[in-house]
């Protein structure tokens, strides 16, 4: 059932990539914890698996399901999201360019700035909803359109379709990551991207368990490519990861129903409340784009972000108060997550950089889990009513 595109999402998220095995009909594919495998002859491996870190039959039925989920003909798995786009950048060469946009997870943004900036690889950062500022970007030595969408944190969301039409008409590769909105919401290579970017530690896995990531693509070619990069670098997830994101995959679909229905709710909520500045969550009409999300996705998904009209010490205390909500670093998972970004998972981002980019240091970050709503609410009630005491 590995590529059959006639079937749902629902389906292939349970049976893409994997038949009953022929030995002893197990529903779940096996964890090969093998480094090694017996070949026929010299060179001539069976069943095309040699070693590990090449490839591992677990991991490969993850890479048929994930590309099937994308519409892609070809998925790579990794150690973790960073992983992948490490093994993207490997591809670059001194003085290659790369367009991305200015609201970046802090861990992409300290691996352009601090990894490859030394090797010579440059990098432009635009608000990437403005396609002219976009267009203008490209050079003749840029490689990448990289986009998130929505973006980590402010939620910010691109126009896919016509970013990957500005790229073409320059021979550029669009590159989005879709780790927010998951293949069940949005799906890029339908629009256009060459590659879509995943942190399979978020909802793809679902469980605060695994950390892991992935490259989908269409273009054999560049898979090649990629794949020589991960092999060769080595930065490749081992089999229990790749059963645990398979595990979680299987529910993908329900938990994300779930996801979208809280956090609209609890959004909803707070746009309501008078200590509350500003919410920022795209199934909001409040969202400036609240049309194109209508339009790119199925749903807006499991974030949100908002600001309080106090102090950044009334959002450090809002989210060190919450009792439902952990304060923690990660998204994506059954449990709901706050954090602040400033100060957590964007702080190796300049001050002045996050600033200028809208990023205000007492910006409270949630992803909403699958708790009762009653419950996520109430907890947002007694960590306002602490916040404002601070």
């Amino acid at each position: 059932m590995s590529q059959d595109s006639t079937q749902r999402f629902e389906t292939r998220a349970i049976h893409a990539g994997w038949e009953p095995d022929e030995h002893c009909g197990s529903v779940m594919p096996p964890v090969y914890l093998t480094s090694t495998y017996k070949q026929d002859a010299p060179a001539k491996p069976r069943g095309g698996y040699e070693y590990s870190r090449t490839s591992n039959p677990t991991r490969t039925v993850l890479q048929e399901c994930l590309a099937s989920l994308e519409n892609g003909s070809h998925a790579l798995c990794f150690s973790s999201g960073l992983a992948a786009t490490n093994a993207l950048l490997d591809r670059l060469v001194p003085g290659d360019h790369v367009v991305a946009g200015n609201d970046l997870y802090g861990g992409t943004y300290r691996i352009f700035q601090r990894v490859f900036a030394r090797y010579g690889i440059r990098f432009t950062y635009i608000d990437t909803t403005d396609l002219a500022a976009l267009e203008a970007a490209i050079e003749p030595a840029t490689k990448y359109i990289y986009l998130e969408t929505p973006t980590n944190p402010l939620l910010r969301v691109t126009d896919i379709a016509a970013a990957a039409a500005i790229a073409k008409k320059h021979g550029k590769l669009t590159i989005v990551d879709n780790t927010f909105a998951t293949p069940y919401l949005q799906r890029p290579l339908d629009l256009g991207a060459d590659v879509v970017l995943h942190s399979l530690t978020k909802y793809l896995g679902g469980h605060s368990d695994v950390v892991a990531g992935a490259l989908v693509v269409k273009d054999e070619k560049l898979r090649d490519e990629l794949a020589f990069f991960q092999n060769a670098v080595g930065g490749t997830p081992g089999p229990l990861d790749c059963f645990l994101v398979l595990r979680g995959i299987k529910t993908l679909a329900v938990r994300m129903d779930r996801h979208v229905h809280n956090a609209t709710q609890l959004a909803q909520w707070l746009e309501r409340q008078p200590q509350v500045a500003r919410v920022v969550y795209p199934g909001l009409a409040s969202h400036p784009q609240h049309a194109l999300v209508k339009r790119q996705m199925r749903a807006a998904g499991g974030m949100l972000c908002f600001e309080l009209k106090g102090t950044v010490a009334q959002a450090d205390a809002f989210a060190s108060t919450c009792k439902v909500f952990t304060l923690a670093e990660s998204l994506g998972g059954v449990e709901s997550l706050v954090e602040v970004p400033a100060s957590m998972t964007h702080a190796s981002i300049p001050a002045e950089t996050r600033r200028a980019q809208g990023l205000a240091d007492g910006l409270v970050r949630m992803s909403v889990g699958l708790e009762h709503i009653d419950d996520l609410v109430a907890d947002c009630t007694q960590a306002l009513a602490a916040a404002a005491q601070a």
